[in-house]
């Protein structure tokens, strides 16, 4: 008979099995960028994804964008890479803390965010729930400009406001208006006033004791990087011989996928190569479940009052 060891059943393979299924079926990620106008918002999305989402977006003056109120815009893309697809969904938030007074500015982004719950614990509820749409926001890059020594009071509202409702991770947008002491410290600055505040931004998850020392390594420069520095562009430039996406100043080029020069490529790992998955599960997880039990205790306490 054949050694017991040897025998092979074959749940092995169901790594495979779940692999093949999710790839046919295809992979979807709602992402809201939110941060005054200026920050280089849409320049960013382009770089993170290499897909022009804005080309037919018509800019505001100065004037228009004051007077304008905080719109919810959606922008959704089908991209395919090595065969595996990702239904992207940029949600943007143009007008936000443009005004003069920004008190409770982010209440529509707040509202935007509770819908897509509403929307989708009803189609849970449903009879049909078996091709259920989820636009539930996944993550939040909230752009922090570089002129500041900190966060301003729109930005501790603003996060205070959806810490409970989505996972945040917070950007010094423009990095190449500072020069590296300067990003420290601001980096610096924005930890403590995070703590300072109470605000709960995305935490990474913590790293498995079985995985490999490269992977631990990169964690720990992710959790160290925080909140990142960031730069984007849409222009290619030659550097050194090589033609890079980057900015051309008088004083030299900035490198947009250089480490050196700013975080945008540790965002762009943790976003779509390891960490888009745990920002998913956390958001199904936490925040939708926090927004479905307390459905469910207000269901309950009206019927007990009936």
């Amino acid at each position: 008979p054949q050694d017991i060891d040897k025998q092979y059943v074959g749940f092995a393979t169901l790594p495979n099995q779940v692999h093949r299924k999710s790839v046919k079926k295809g992979f979807d990620f709602t992402l809201m960028v939110a941060g005054e106008s200026g920050l280089g918002k849409s320049t960013l999305v382009h770089s993170l994804f290499l897909t022009d989402l804005y080309k037919d977006r018509k800019l505001l003056s100065a004037e228009e964008r004051i007077s304008q109120t905080v719109e919810i815009l959606k922008h959704t893309v089908d991209i395919e890479e090595k065969g595996v697809k990702l239904k992207l969904t940029i949600v943007d938030t143009p007008g936000f803390g443009d005004a003069v007074n920004n008190t409770e500015c982010w209440k529509p982004i707040t509202d935007y965010v509770d819908q897509q719950f509403e929307q989708y614990f009803r189609d849970e509820s449903g009879l049909n729930r078996k091709n259920i749409q989820d636009n539930r926001v996944h993550c939040c890059l909230y752009f922090i400009s570089p002129f500041g020594h900190g966060l301003r009071p729109v930005d501790v509202g603003f996060m205070k406001a959806l810490h409970e409702k989505v996972n945040i991770v917070p950007l010094i947008a423009k990095a190449d208006c500072l020069v590296p002491s300067e990003i420290r410290k601001l980096k610096e600055r924005i930890r403590e006033e995070i703590d300072k505040f109470g605000i709960h931004v995305y935490q990474f998850p913590e790293c498995d004791s079985d995985e490999d020392e490269d992977f631990k390594q990169q964690d720990r420069e992710l959790k160290e990087s925080a909140p990142f520095a960031v730069i984007g562009s849409n222009t290619v430039v030659e550097a050194k011989g090589q033609r890079v996406r980057g900015r051309l100043y008088p004083w030299g080029i900035v490198e947009v996928e250089n480490q050196a020069h700013c975080d945008f490529v540790k965002l762009r790992n943790m976003l779509i190569r390891t960490h888009m998955h745990d920002l998913k599960d956390v958001t199904c997880d936490v925040h939708y479940e926090n927004y479905r039990a307390h459905c469910i205790q207000q269901m309950t306490s009206k019927l007990t009052q009936d």
